[in-house]
């Protein structure tokens, strides 16, 4: 399972820092999520998800739908 909060965040043409910002986290410590480093809190996880307007499960690559789940 590969997240892909990296590969939304850069097809939106976000920066790590604004996404960190938005987190209220450090931007280091969301560049170790990306790459894995560090396993994201799932209230991130959701907090990412209602930001992108895409399913928890499609962030974490468990489906390809990115519909959110009503």
């Amino acid at each position: 399972m590969k997240l892909r909060i990296r590969d939304i965040r850069e097809d939106r043409d976000l920066t790590q820092k604004q996404i960190a910002d938005y987190l209220m986290c450090d931007q280091s410590l969301y560049s170790k999520y990306e790459r894995e480093e560090r396993e994201i809190p799932l209230h991130l996880m959701v907090r990412l998800a209602r930001y992108y307007r895409v399913s928890v499960d499609y962030l974490a690559g468990l489906t390809n739908t990115k519909t959110p789940y009503p």
